[in-house]
């Protein structure tokens, strides 16, 4: 069964900043971080609990090539994308999200 996944505003905001960065950096590279971070919504819609709980009912989803980490939630049977950041990042700033 696919889950519906529903972005929150701040998450497009964290995949547009790195989307960004990426491609300021070199040409294309915005576009394949884009790719993966599509790849990982795939997977979750498709294996939601697939992923291992981190932080009370948030799971992380590591995004392929990219050090970014993906920070979701499931109410009913939607997915929620909290944040999408560098795994770097504080925790906090995922955390405060949810």
């Amino acid at each position: 069964m696919i889950s519906p996944i529903i972005v929150r505003p701040e998450a497009e905001e964290d995949i547009k900043d790195a989307f960004l960065w990426y491609e300021s950096q070199s040409p294309g590279l915005g576009t394949e971080f884009f790719r993966c971070i599509d790849a990982s919504f795939s997977l979750i819609s498709r294996n939601p609990e697939l992923f291992a709980k981190i932080y009370q009912q948030i799971r992380r989803v590591l995004v392929r090539r990219f050090p970014y980490g993906i920070f979701c939630i499931f109410e009913n049977t939607n997915i929620i994308i909290l944040a999408v950041m560098h795994i770097s990042r504080h925790p906090r700033r995922w955390q405060n999200r949810s």
